[in-house]
């Protein structure tokens, strides 16, 4: 007997239709998984399985999730069910907690809503389930005081506390580091096993889906266009689309030979401490280490990869590479120029460099359109350009990244993600940088639009003697646009090297966990 069947779904808002007759069906204790690129529809069928449509859509078809079909059941009914009978994984754990409650409270109250307990039985029953998802810091904590991966176990533990009969995981890994990553999967696959629910999983990430999926559902422009189970899918793709998406998860980028070695950027023996609250009143103030004796180089035109967990340091070494942050010790330098000079930042030395952040939609003011956002820069510049001069570099700038000058006039609202992320990179060139720093900039990105701009950062090498450091979780990434990779542990740099010699011969044990640890595709295994 299905757990949940889709059947015939077709979901529209004013007139524009969202879904077009979604079939699906999964059993008990079954892990299948809903892939495809943003505005394919995975998102909006997990909503209505939750019967959390938007305000003003209208369904038809047949939602028959443990014997009720939601698309009929009235909302005080649907509150019972939400929950109880299913179990949501939202994508960012932060916008899912609240701020101001503890862990543990946030937890209970689930319960609270549900089942008539105290509220020590609910905060007794909360703590155990934080713990089930292992999550060792006391149900005391607020939601702040945690990294990502330990939020996702709160949110986990939260969809998980009343055994619901299906979990719902949207996107639970995209922002996660490989190793974090990888303890989440095995959490939920452990979670599966134990409580024989269904687990439907959302997730662009085609590595994730043939790890743990018993079925893959391929969504292309709200239509479902290829099912079956794993192993079938991925030996015998029929869907050109499906072809196209596992062709991009692969692809490799061709990145112009980097030659010479006259050294750009150069940091040596960089500290950064944080102070810690004190432990007694007049007792010392313990700090933080955040950056331990750091060192390395890159080159002009040299494409440089930095890879580690969440609290590595690799946050702090970027501010402090930036002039964004002052270091204890050590110095770092721009073709021998320094950062800092005293405890300031070098204008001289921050308008040769530029950033592009992982979220290029929230690094831009909405409110401004793309000729205004793209000059930002010009601000670092002692004479910026004006008139016609301004308006040739800004359609240099947008013509470079692929897109039309003709955009200059539009808002940041009226693109797509990859588009966005090509304004961001429009950005970081309009002032001729010697060096990029890519911060996660591709991580949010499907597949195929993550190709495309891979592929213009290697044709910006191209076209320019372009260095940058290049911050990224995904190790495939990293190993298809860097010549050299640096991995960072606890603030120290443990091992560097040319990145196809890292990652095919790790030598040191952390480098080794994570490479383990990276989820890879069937075809890639051999590779990594």
């Amino acid at each position: 007997m299905s757990l949940l069947a889709i059947k015939a779904l077709s979901v529209s808002i004013g007139d524009a239709a969202i879904l077009h007759d979604i079939d699906l069906d999964m059993r008990a204790g079954e892990i299948v998984a809903i892939t495809g690129e943003s505005g394919s529809g995975k998102s909006m069928t997990a909503l209505a399985v939750m019967g959390l449509l938007p305000r003003g859509a209208k369904a038809k078809g047949q939602i028959i999730l443990d014997g009720h079909d939601i698309l009929q059941t009235p909302e005080p009914a649907l509150c019972k069910i939400r929950g109880k009978t299913v179990g949501m994984v939202f994508q960012e754990p932060m916008t899912a907690l609240n701020p101001v409650q503890t862990i543990g409270a946030q937890v209970a109250e689930t319960i609270l809503i549900h089942e008539k307990t105290t509220k020590a039985e609910a905060n007794k029953r909360a703590a155990a389930m934080l713990e089930r998802v292992g999550l060792k810091v006391p149900p005391s904590r607020y939601p702040h005081e945690l990294s990502g991966g330990q939020r996702q176990r709160v949110v986990i533990a939260m969809a998980i506390a009343l055994r619901p009969k299906l979990l719902i995981a949207d996107e639970p890994t995209t922002a996660l580091d490989v190793t974090t990553q990888a303890r989440i999967l095995e959490l939920l696959r452990g979670l599966v096993r134990e409580f024989g629910m269904g687990l439907l999983i959302i997730t662009h990430d085609l590595a994730v889906v043939a790890e743990i999926a018993d079925k893959i559902v391929v969504m292309q422009k709200g239509r479902v266009v290829e099912v079956g189970a794993t192993q079938d899918l991925l030996t015998n793709m029929q869907h050109p689309y499906t072809k196209a998406l596992f062709a991009a998860s692969s692809h490799l980028v061709q990145l112009p030979v980097h030659t010479g070695s006259v050294q750009l950027l150069s940091a040596k023996h960089i500290t950064r401490d944080y102070p810690l609250p004190r432990k007694t009143l007049l007792g010392p103030r313990p700090t933080f280490r955040a950056l331990d004796d750091v060192s390395f180089y890159i080159d002009h035109g040299e494409r440089v990869g930095l890879v580690g967990e969440s609290g590595s340091g690799k946050s702090t070494l970027t501010r402090a590479i930036l002039g964004l942050e002052d270091v204890q010790s050590g110095e770092i330098t721009l073709d021998g120029a320094p950062v800092f000079t005293g405890k300031k930042p070098n204008l001289a030395v921050r308008r040769k460099m530029q950033v592009v952040f992982q979220d290029p939609y929230s690094s831009f003011n909405p409110r401004h359109r793309v000729d205004r956002l793209i000059t930002e820069p010009f601000h670092l510049l002692e004479t910026p350009p004006t008139g016609q001069a301004r308006t040739d570099a800004i359609a240099k700038a947008l013509t470079d990244v692929g897109l039309s000058p003709d955009d200059a006039g539009k808002y940041i609202h009226e693109f797509s993600g990859g588009q966005r992320q090509r304004i961001a990179i429009a950005r970081a060139l309009i002032i001729e940088p010697e060096l990029i720093i890519f911060d996660e900039a591709v991580s949010a990105l499907d597949v195929s639009v993550r190709a495309q701009v891979l592929d213009l950062i290697a044709d910006l090498c191209r076209k320019r003697p372009l260095a940058y450091l290049f911050i990224s979780h995904d190790l495939s990434v990293v190993r298809t646009v860097t010549d050299r990779v640096l991995v960072m542990q606890a603030g120290k740099i443990v091992e560097q090297g040319e990145t196809e010699t890292v990652l095919t011969q790790p030598k040191h044990p952390y480098t080794q966990a994570l490479i383990a640890a990276a989820p890879q595709l069937p075809q890639l295994k051999q590779a990594v």
